[in-house]
């Protein structure tokens, strides 16, 4: 069994969060600016205390770094984590609190929306700082809620592993998806028209209903999505839904779904390979948002974003054909080349 040679290295710089007046506390984690400065999304969710938030913050940046590299982005990586306030809060002060202390990295870190956070609030943190991206989309410019652009670059790379792993299109394939939040919901409309089927499975069950009713799909229990008969597993809700019983249970070919960090531990990738299951690599799949989010920081167009999120596809496939010709699980492929691409420095304005 051969596991992810990645090591979890600590940030090469960080900022502890705290505004008490404002309910800000959380971290800044800048793990790699070798590419260009650090881009990564600011999760607001609760956490028991500071440290795992912290922990948090450093497995999600370097996780930046790594897809911001794989999607040629001139980028590096970095993220920020904020700890949810008990209770009624300002959610404006807490925004423009944070925004301050991202002009204060002078554009070494670049903003947006995360898990628990929206456009909205970007647009108070760019009170603040011109560093931040995920705001309000202007006509014909990259910009606005990049959840739909992470869902085409999903389905574009489920097309791919598919395509390597059965050697046809999606239809009528069935899929199993885990989560329908916004990513997981535009994944499922957009296979619904493919013509594949769909089972879904969402701690929300009027959410689940909803799709369901729009799309077709087979409603089951969360703990029972990944045992469901299907040809494909997308994993579309928080991290760590790939693990040793998972896999066991899996009956499904492919592994490919927007979650990030989806393997548990690294060992899973090896019982992956031996179950002869492809897994198409997260944060190769899921590249889309970072991508809207990186050409709106620059000023690019739509058209320039949909390009990019196309290329998930054919990067999928290199990633699946190349794990497969040397016998290797695909996120120790993937990360070797992301590591490659991150010795390459690119030029962006800050």
């Amino acid at each position: 069994m051969v596991a992810q040679t990645r090591r979890m290295m600590p940030p090469m710089e960080y900022v502890r969060l705290s505004d008490e007046a404002a309910g800000l506390d959380g971290v800044i984690a800048i793990h790699s600016t070798a590419r260009g400065p650090a881009a990564g999304g600011c999760r607001l969710w609760t956490y028991d205390d500071a440290g795992a938030a912290m922990a948090d913050a450093f497995r999600l940046a370097e996780g930046m770094s790594y897809k911001n590299a794989m999607a040629r982005l001139p980028f590096g990586g970095g993220k920020a984590v904020l700890r949810k306030p008990a209770g009624a809060f300002d959610r404006r002060a807490l925004f423009e609190a944070f925004g301050r202390v991202v002009e204060k990295l002078e554009g070494r870190y670049v903003t947006a929306e995360d898990v628990g956070t929206g456009v909205s609030d970007m647009e108070c943190v760019a009170r603040h700082t011109r560093h931040v991206a995920g705001r309000t989309a202007l006509p014909g410019l990259a910009g606005g809620d990049p959840s739909p652009w992470t869902a085409l670059g999903v389905f574009e790379a489920m097309k791919a592993a598919v395509d390597v792993r059965y050697g046809g299109p999606l239809s009528g394939m069935r899929v199993a998806v885990l989560g329908v939040g916004n990513v997981g919901a535009g994944l499922a409309r957009l296979l619904h028209q493919a013509g594949a089927s769909l089972v879904i499975a969402d701690i929300d069950p009027l959410r689940c209903a909803r799709l369901a009713e729009e799309t077709g799909a087979a409603v089951v229990p969360i703990d029972a999505i990944a045992a469901v008969e299907a040809e494909v597993f997308a994993p579309c809700a928080l991290g760590g839904a790939l693990d040793a019983a998972t896999v066991a249970a899996l009956r499904a070919g492919v592994v490919c779904g927007a979650a990030n960090n989806q393997l548990a531990a690294p060992e899973v990738a090896g019982l992956l390979v031996e179950r002869g299951i492809a897994y198409a690599p997260d944060y190769v799949v899921n590249a889309g948002g970072i991508i809207n989010v990186a050409a709106e920081y620059l000023g690019e167009s739509e058209g320039e974003v949909r390009g990019r999120v196309l290329e998930i596809g054919p990067r999928t496939r290199e990633v699946l054909e190349a794990a497969a010709g040397a016998g290797l699980p695909p996120p120790v492929v993937a990360d070797r080349m992301a590591e490659q691409l991150m010795m390459r420095r690119e030029v962006v304005p800050v």
